[in-house]
């Protein structure tokens, strides 16, 4: 036995979370087993009573506290699953709660908090402005700060999932795969499988786009992220924690990336399942599952996906619908230019096939040629999507293949309509929360200093909002921009070299 089972097996085994949790199903997924040729299991965290693992860490980090020294009330900051478990576990020991949210946490999250007893104090715009928030109110109040993942008694209360895994499943079991956002449940399962089955493989993954875990285990030290992407908000964190570095840095066999199309293609395998709604950080399992099998080829192994939470925003779902068919690579985006004359469509057509058409848009821009933005069905992913765009080609037509442009998939699918061309445009991509009046502090600081020459948001039920923006500025002048948009404070990204833009907008 190591160290780090040495330390934490005795805390496992005592973890006292069945007070407001309970045991959740560990059951086979028969569509994705049979799609992907291994038995697949879904270990159903989003069945607990606040639809996440969170309070088995929360009850017995709180509880041994308690045990430890007396506890006037306990604060944390979190805009989810932690707030909720939190709130539950303080409801349960009769004691106050009060957590920090920011002020673009959507009202379902905020309304669960305060149905639980809890005071929810909504601060500032993002997570690391709520938790500044929240350690000003420990100093002010005396209460105790309960961190989200980061202490051994969190750490051992996510335990308890694996213990109850291992229980329900005694048979061989060949791979787990665990979200990971600070590392609180992964370090737990990983701790107590390894020490009882070390031939297990445990596998945590994470948003590509918020990969804390894997740039520290890969530089073996702690990183800090610039940013983290907020469509898994349940695992965006900046920095793993320092304990569940610790652990899973000597216990994990790998990371896995997954993107946001790969997330919403699992949400959707999930519901075909099981007919439940998973938040994008819960599907994370069943995707790094996926992405796992595709890379290495397993044939009839027994793997084990966590789903840990179901808190969504019911309109999420129209966002995460768009994006779930290109993530199982059931769709493909093409920007194709034919001759603006009498017959090229039919041309077109006949090329495609009958194939199925799931999106078309197309208007006039001049008596030369026309742009198409085409979503066609496809079956084998990306070896048809190839074989399309050499069709079109083939046939003289001049194809952009998009499936994977982000620009053209959240912004300029929407906007298909007509081309400008303006002098001295600079296009960005731009976040900012949703929150009232956030639109009208962006568009006063620009003030009237340059012209917007475009403008699109679509609301993806997400804390914040994407836009993407034309602003015509002076040659003269262009070297300001960069340096203006970082003083607003809104992340940004300078798409005026994006290929879908200059075919269907400039």
């Amino acid at each position: 036995m190591n160290t780090l089972h040495q330390d934490y097996l005795p805390r496992i085994l005592a973890a006292r979370v069945y007070e407001v949790s309970e045991e959740t199903r560990l059951h086979e997924a028969p569509k994705l087993s049979h799609r992907l040729g291994n038995k697949v299991l879904l270990k159903r965290e989003d069945e607990q009573p606040i639809f996440s693992f969170k309070c088995r860490g929360a009850y017995n980090r709180i509880h041994n506290l308690m045990q430890q020294e007396p506890v006037k009330g306990v604060i944390a900051a979190s805009a989810g699953n932690h707030a909720q478990g939190v709130a539950l576990t303080a409801q349960s020991l009769g004691i106050p709660a009060t957590i920090v949210m920011p002020t673009p946490t959507p009202s379902i999250k905020v309304d669960a908090v305060r149905s639980l007893g809890a005071k929810a104090v909504l601060h500032g715009d993002d997570f690391n402005t709520a938790l500044d928030h929240a350690m000003h109110l420990v100093d002010e109040t005396g209460f105790s700060f309960i961190h989200p993942f980061d202490h051994p008694d969190t750490i051992a209360g996510q335990a308890t999932v694996g213990v109850e895994i291992s229980r329900q499943y005694p048979d061989q079991i060949d791979a787990v795969f665990i979200p990971v956002g600070g590392g609180g449940i992964a370090s737990g399962v990983a701790l107590y499988l390894k020490y009882l089955r070390p031939d297990i493989k445990i596998y945590g993954v994470e948003p590509v786009d918020a990969a804390c875990m894997k740039k520290a285990l890969d530089a073996d030290e702690r990183v800090v992220l610039d940013s983290v992407s907020l469509f898994a908000d349940g695992v965006a964190v900046k920095q793993a924690g320092e304990e569940t570095f610790r652990v899973c840095r000597e216990l994990l066999d790998d990371v896995i990336l997954i993107t946001v199309d790969e997330m919403s293609t699992a949400i959707k395998d999930i519901f075909n399942d099981t007919r439940t709604l998973t938040e994008p950080a819960g599907a994370l399992g069943v995707a790094g599952l996926k992405k796992y099998v595709q890379e290495t080829g397993a044939k009839d192994q027994t793997l084990v996906a966590i789903n840990t939470g179901a808190n969504l925003n019911f309109d999420r779902l129209r966002h995460i619908a768009e994006r779930a068919e290109i993530g199982d690579t059931r769709e493909a985006l093409f920007g194709v230019r034919i001759p603006e004359k009498p017959g090229s469509f039919l041309h077109f057509c006949k090329v495609l096939g009958r194939r199925s058409i799931t999106e078309f848009n197309y208007r006039y821009s001049d008596d030369k040629s026309a742009v198409v933005f085409a979503g066609v069905e496809v079956e084998r992913g990306a070896d048809e999507r190839a074989e399309i765009a050499k069709a079109l080609t083939d046939a003289g037509f001049d194809v952009l293949d998009m499936t994977h442009n982000d620009t053209a998939k959240l912004h300029i699918r929407h906007m298909i309509g007509g081309h400008a061309t303006l002098p001295d445009e600079q296009v960005h991509r731009l976040r900012f929360p949703e929150r009232p009046g956030a639109l009208l502090d962006f568009l006063t600081g620009i003030g009237e200093q340059w012209n917007i020459s475009m403008f699109h948001y679509r609301n993806h039920g997400a804390a914040y909002g994407r836009v993407f923006i034309g602003i015509q500025v002076p040659e003269s002048e262009s070297a300001h921009l960069p340096e203006f948009i970082e003083q607003l404070g809104f992340p940004a990204e300078n798409e005026s070299d994006n290929e879908a833009f200059e075919w269907f907008l400039r």
